[in-house]
């Protein structure tokens, strides 16, 4: 095929007749946005003198933090107002630790995919049996709850308990259910889970916080005789009582819907014992709701916040470029970021009509021309995806095998004449307007995503009516309901799964997620494939390292590659700027020991290294 001519984003866009702000802009909100940055423009002012963070009206009681000893983020909620206030229990309906809460929360193990892999840090260390039934877990002696009182074995077993008994209505609470079959303290620093068969991944995947996944351990002494309703219900915020206890050395002292005060307790458990040799530097974590991005990076300019929710590509450049004191994880330069674990796709609800068809599938993929959404909507700063998987050392092994079938089941192959060869394969045709239809039958192609898919949502669809589908790109309030109860036909949305060994990402499509289109799922493609679920059964129960778990890898991918369960686009990348006029040793390239999303579960990883700037 002629080779394309390389289109910058605003020509492309001209010519494509899709110009439009309100389709193009990223998520937003009422409050009228600050003028934009524009590339080149002249560098921000010289920071403020530092000041003390204003504390909130109604909280007089809150001692004064200066500006340099203060941590000020913007992310979470709706534009301009939180949605969690309030909510210190994180298993409580709408609860989530994205907001700060992080901070508060450990785990037995931290796993990082950038810097020193397993790190423990409740527990001292855990082992299996031969056969991967039993895990016996060692916690850490010293260990405190915030109110002193000590973190022992049984906290984990009563954790495990609540979780099974409380599935599925707790969060994370149906995979627990799934592998435990019982759980029991040995003794305080012991404890012994026997599991429903064999479970090599379960400590990996449940009781490790890596990126944004991770269960919540909590105290028996308080929430225990609590039933499943109640923990739901239950807030677990009050200062008075300095609720929620944590062993994280954060307290939250102040929240409202504007604003969320975390403060460093002193008393933190992990000095006393010598576990850390010095407290957290940062004296106090202040959260603001997310807002226009225009605004948040105005603020970021100006000194007034240290970090903001990742941008997209079109905005961060400019935003590096008016401060210099404003870093990415890749410093300065492109591309602006990192590649996250959450490699995007175009997903197929495999029950909707036409898109049970394969062909329809493998038809929409050859439509979409990649390497044009990398270098027009990203402006550069991506890279093209063919698994749904990142790219992380770990992983690279399953690449290299997978090359052969890669070539025979190209996803990344842009080919307008296959869209036609396999649409003509299925019994279709185009219709009077251009579009492909059968039995009069139009394959209607309109598709979702959240607001982060604004930058190549609207050149996928102009590529697909080009292609000879009635596309439109939209992003409803309600996209996780459509996604979940089987409304779209296909979507773009990430993979939050696989990091080490591709089992995880390669579950997400086996038939115990099946649902019947109009009964929610919490993985939706709808895919439901005997012969591949038999393979990722005896996956779930072989050891990565055994030398036919590669074997079985193949065989499955195999099967999803045929079948085109999904499409993959694009690695994921986050572009997230820190600002360093208060703060260094932020996460990047070059001081690579965690990834930089302070809204995961790994947040207390860059507390406990980012250090002051000045003084």
């Amino acid at each position: 095929m002629q080779e394309q001519k390389k289109l910058n984003r605003r020509d492309f866009l001209r010519l494509s007749g899709i110009a439009s702000a309100g389709v193009l802009a990223a998520a937003c909100g009422a409050t009228a946005p600050a003028e934009a940055p524009a590339a080149g423009g002249a560098a921000a002012p010289a920071a403020a003198p530092a000041a003390a963070v204003e504390a909130p009206a109604a909280s007089g009681a809150l001692k004064e933090v200066a500006r340099e000893k203060s941590l000020i983020l913007m992310f979470g909620g709706q534009p301009g107002q939180f949605e969690d206030t309030g909510l210190g229990n994180p298993y409580a309906t709408g609860a989530t630790h994205q907001i700060g809460s992080a901070a508060l929360w450990e785990p037995l193990f931290f796993y990082s995919a950038y810097g020193e892999g397993e790190i423990p840090w409740l527990a001292t260390g855990y082992e299996y049996n031969e056969d991967f039934t039993e895990l016996t877990i060692s916690i850490r002696d010293g260990v405190e709850w915030s109110d002193g009182t000590p973190f022992t074995a049984k906290d984990v077993v009563f954790t495990l308990n609540m979780l099974k008994d409380g599935a599925p209505l707790l969060s994370r609470s149906q995979a627990t259910a799934a592998a435990v079959a019982s759980a029991t303290a040995v003794d305080d620093l012991t404890v012994q889970i026997v599991m429903n068969g064999p479970r090599p991944r379960y400590m990996f995947n449940q009781l490790m916080s890596k990126f944004d996944t991770g269960i919540y351990l909590v105290p028996e002494h308080i929430y225990a005789g609590k039933t499943p309703d109640e923990i739901v219900s239950f807030e677990y915020y009050d200062p008075e009582k300095n609720w929620p206890l944590s062993t994280g050395p954060y307290k939250i002292v102040a929240w409202n819907t504007t604003q969320k005060f975390i403060d460093r307790r002193d008393d933190w458990w992990a000095v006393k014992t010598g576990f850390m040799g010095e407290l957290p530097a940062i004296e106090r974590i202040v959260i603001a709701p997310r807002a226009d991005d225009s605004i948040m990076t105005q603020r970021i300019i100006n000194n007034e916040v240290d970090s903001i929710l990742d941008l997209r590509a079109t905005t961060i450049a400019a935003t590096v470029s008016q401060n210099p004191a404003i870093i990415t994880h890749t410093g300065r330069e492109l591309p602006y970021g990192y590649m996250d674990w959450w490699p995007s796709s175009m997903w197929f609800n495999h029950d909707a009509e036409h898109f049970s068809d394969k062909n329809v599938r493998w038809a929409i993929s050859y439509a979409i021309d990649r390497q044009q959404l990398i270098d027009v909507a990203l402006e550069g700063s991506g890279m093209v995806a063919s698994l749904p998987f990142p790219e992380y050392p770990p992983l690279l092994p399953y690449y290299e095998a997978a090359k052969p079938l890669l070539e025979k089941y190209n996803t990344n192959e842009y080919n307008l004449d296959k869209v036609a060869e396999r649409m003509t394969a299925s019994g279709y045709e185009k219709d009077a307007d251009g579009f492909w239809a059968k039995d009069g039958s139009r394959v209607l192609a309109p598709f979702g995503g959240w607001s982060v898919f604004n930058d190549i949502g609207p050149i996928v669809a102009e590529q697909l009516r080009k292609a000879g589908f009635e596309a439109d790109y939209t992003t409803p309030a309600d996209h996780g309901t459509r996604m979940s109860d089987g409304s779209y036909g296909l979507w773009l949305n990430g993979h939050g799964g696989t990091i080490r060994d591709p089992f995880t990402t390669l579950d997400f499509y086996t038939g115990k997620y099946y649902a019947p289109i109009g009964e929610p799922t919490a993985q939706s493609s709808r895919y439901n494939n005997p012969e591949y679920d038999a393979i990722l059964e005896e996956m779930a129960t072989t050891p990565s390292d055994q030398p036919k778990y590669m074997d079985l890898f193949l065989s499955a991918l195999e099967i999803w590659l045929d079948d085109l369960v999904d499409a993959p686009i694009q690695q994921w990348m986050h572009r997230i700027p820190m600002n360093t006029t208060y703060w260094s040793d932020w996460p990047t390239a070059d001081n690579s020991y965690v990834n930089g999303s302070f809204w995961h579960l790994t947040f207390p990883l860059m507390l406990h290294r980012m250090k002051p700037t000045q003084g």
